[in-house]
């Protein structure tokens, strides 16, 4: 998966998200995405994991993804 995908998912998703997405091992299976929003700022660290992740699920079941770390985005 290419980080471009990634920022266009997550942007149809939360459109005033700031981004700055990492490939984290250069395979485009392992990626770092910090984020920030005021939709995602408002949820729990656990729940802003889980509502990016919710947006890959059927990558994450065909193995195209494998990781995916989310971190606020620090302004």
């Amino acid at each position: 998966m290419k980080t471009q995908d990634l920022e266009t998912r997550i942007l149809q998703a939360y459109p005033d998200a700031q981004l700055a997405i990492f490939d984290s091992n250069g395979r485009g299976d392992h990626f770092e995405i910090r984020i920030s929003s005021e939709t995602i700022n408002k949820l729990s660290r656990i729940q802003r994991h889980q509502s990016i992740l919710k947006l890959f699920d059927d990558e994450f079941k065909t193995g195209e993804l494998h990781a995916l770390s989310v971190k606020p985005f620090e302004l």
